[in-house]
């Protein structure tokens, strides 16, 4: 089943009006939420849309709730997210790096008491189109055990580094999980198993089940005890920066909401874009593995399918879709 994007948008700006988002604030997170599907991250588009919503109804986002700037020091400026859509906070907060940026060389905003921003990479493409390098992440409720850990006890906390591109941006956007838990949800909704082990089942054991990842919450840390301690050190830079609550104080909490996040832009109006040109086409000249498929630099799929989905339409689960009509 597949849904324009307008049609896709219509309907989520119909439901955040209902749910009383103010006239704009209602079309940029309808906007965002279905750039999300466009693009491929299903997870965090239509497959999110009826959480967010719950999360709105149980008071956990302020729908008309502004995002204030509480302290500043040089090129830093430190907010209070007041519990905004995370979504509309984050926008704002980039855009304002990106001006920081544009004036001084660089620039950023770190946000405390915020909510979850979606696709963490929606914000290196808002960086990268207005021509900034963007680095960004947030926090989470604990959902991975440290390495040599049994409990959760670290987020899977996103990193996104995004550098602009004529002929398309290259943009990172990483959990430090193996598979984000929104990426567990896609393959479980399709009744297929991961590519390769994401995490521990009941018994501990790796599995490349999705439902049993799911379950027990161990999923397996990006490189092992690399990316168990990148998620440490992202969650001090986050909180430290903003001022903001900790993955061990968000999972105290009981609900993924208050999370800390970073926007950090860099003017790239004067780097050598043949640089990257010649990494990239370095990097392409590899062999294939089995001699099938390409070798794609970050990014380079997002937009791949973009243009799909803009051509033919965005792939939509029924059952997901008819939850929304239904709103």
């Amino acid at each position: 089943m597949k849904i324009s994007f307008e049609e896709l948008m219509a309907q989520f700006e119909r439901v955040l009006l209902q749910l009383g988002f103010p006239a704009e604030r209602a079309a940029l997170c309808a906007r965002i939420f279905a750039e999300n599907s466009r693009d491929g991250v299903y997870s965090h588009g239509l497959n999110r849309f009826p959480v967010f919503v719950q999360m709105v109804k149980d008071g956990l986002i302020a729908v008309g709730a502004e995002p204030e700037k509480v302290a500043q020091n040089g090129v830093t400026e430190q907010w209070d997210g007041h519990l905004a859509p995370g979504m509309y906070t984050a926008t704002k907060a980039m855009q304002r790096a990106i001006a920081l940026a544009k004036e001084n060389g660089m620039g950023c905003v770190a946000v405390r008491n915020t909510n979850h921003w979606m696709r963490a990479g929606a914000y290196g493409w808002q960086a990268a189109d207005a021509g900034c390098i963007g680095i960004c992440s947030t926090n989470t409720i604990a959902n991975m055990p440290p390495w040599g850990g049994t409990d959760p006890r670290l987020g899977n906390n996103p990193l996104v580094i995004a550098v602009p591109r004529k002929e398309g941006h290259i943009v990172l956007d990483m959990a430090m999980s193996q598979f984000s838990y929104g990426k567990l949800q896609e393959y479980e909704l399709k009744g297929k198993e991961l590519p390769v082990n994401g995490g521990y089942d009941e018994n501990g054991e790796l599995t490349k089940g999705p439902a049993k990842i799911r379950a027990t919450e161990r999923t397996l840390p990006i490189g092992f005890w690399k990316g168990s301690g990148l998620s440490l050190v992202l969650d001090v830079l986050v909180a430290s920066l903003s001022g903001g609550r900790t993955v061990g104080e968000i999972t105290a909490g009981g609900n993924e909401a208050g999370v800390s996040q970073f926007f950090m832009c860099i003017n790239a109006d004067h780097i050598d874009q043949s640089i990257s040109e010649r990494i990239i086409q370095y990097t392409k000249t590899s062999g294939l593995l089995d001699g099938e498929g390409e070798v794609r630099y970050p990014g380079e799929s997002a937009l791949a399918t973009r243009r799909r989905n803009e051509q033919e339409g965005i792939p939509v689960n029924a059952q997901i879709w008819g939850q929304v009509l239904a709103l």
